[in-house]
């Protein structure tokens, strides 16, 4: 399901960080890697020249950090807007996933400073891993998907047996939010019970794998996050259906940019890394 990955790395560190623990999942291994680092357009050629030579440098660093095999890695340095460029290598290189860092600004926020991964985020349709410059990496052993029934939440179940399936001692929990219950907290009905939770448990048990499932009330975002948190999980998996007609997919979603959005809120509040699958619809 994930055999060809985008690392697009700023120098921070972060991003190569948790590609090199998630090469450490089996299902992960053997996963060509595609390194890029965009250099913006400088004002004078002077600059650029050196902007160059740190970028080499940057992607030297990188895969040496992750530890790469060399076959199975291309470094690809390009001049041009980050946002955009990332985009076009995720498309010319058919990238199953595409691991940035983030500094977890909030939506106003990242419109007014330009953020990268919010933009990318909202202009690509393939799954994506951001990684907060403030959390902590760890080895992946707990997975939790965020089901709510959605079609995005399908692929997020999809990839989270995918990852889990071959880890040694993993643990795969489901995670369901009932915004209309009322006060936050557990659920009088059993997890197993819940309409929206069994199927997800049903498909975990078929392919072989022990979940754990968890519902609650509350509000979703922050249930999520709270959740993700008590449970010390060291991967969380969201789906955001994208709504945008295809004629505007060129642009930003507005809409999800300055209003209520459950994926942005848990890309910024949440404690781990987040990978933010896409569904289009």
């Amino acid at each position: 399901m994930i055999k060809k990955i985008l690392l697009a790395v700023s120098g921070l560190g972060h991003a190569e960080e948790m590609l090199k623990t998630l090469k450490e999942v089996p299902a992960i291994g053997q996963a060509e890697v595609t390194v890029l680092h965009v250099v913006p357009a400088q004002a004078s050629a002077q600059v650029m020249t050196s902007k160059w030579e740190e970028g080499g440098k940057i992607l030297g660093s990188a895969i040496e950090t992750v530890n790469l095999d060399a076959s199975k890695v291309t470094a690809i340095l390009r001049q041009g807007d980050p946002k955009d460029v990332v985009c076009q290598v995720a498309d010319e290189v058919n990238a199953d996933l595409i691991i940035m860092g983030s500094r977890g600004l909030k939506r106003l926020q990242s419109i007014l400073a330009n953020s990268v991964s919010q933009y990318v985020f909202q202009l690509s349709s393939r799954p994506m891993l951001l990684v907060k410059d403030d959390i902590y990496i760890k080895k992946i052993k707990r997975v939790m998907v965020a089901i709510d029934g959605s079609e995005a939440t399908k692929q997020c179940l999809q990839l989270a047996l995918f990852l889990v399936r071959d880890i040694k001692g993993g643990q795969l929990i489901l995670a369901n939010v009932d915004k209309n219950a009322g006060k936050s907290g557990d659920l009088a009905t059993p997890a197993e019970k819940n309409p929206v939770l069994a199927p997800a448990i049903a498909e975990a048990k078929k392919q072989g794998i022990q979940s754990r499932a968890i519902a609650v009330a509350g509000k979703p975002g922050e249930e999520i996050c709270r959740l993700a948190q008590e449970q010390d999980v060291d991967l969380l998996i969201i789906g955001s259906p994208d709504r945008r007609p295809s004629i505007a997919k060129s642009f930003v979603d507005i809409d999800r940019l300055v209003s209520s959005s459950l994926s942005d809120y848990v890309r910024v509040n949440a404690t781990c890394p987040v990978l933010l699958a896409r569904t289009v619809g």
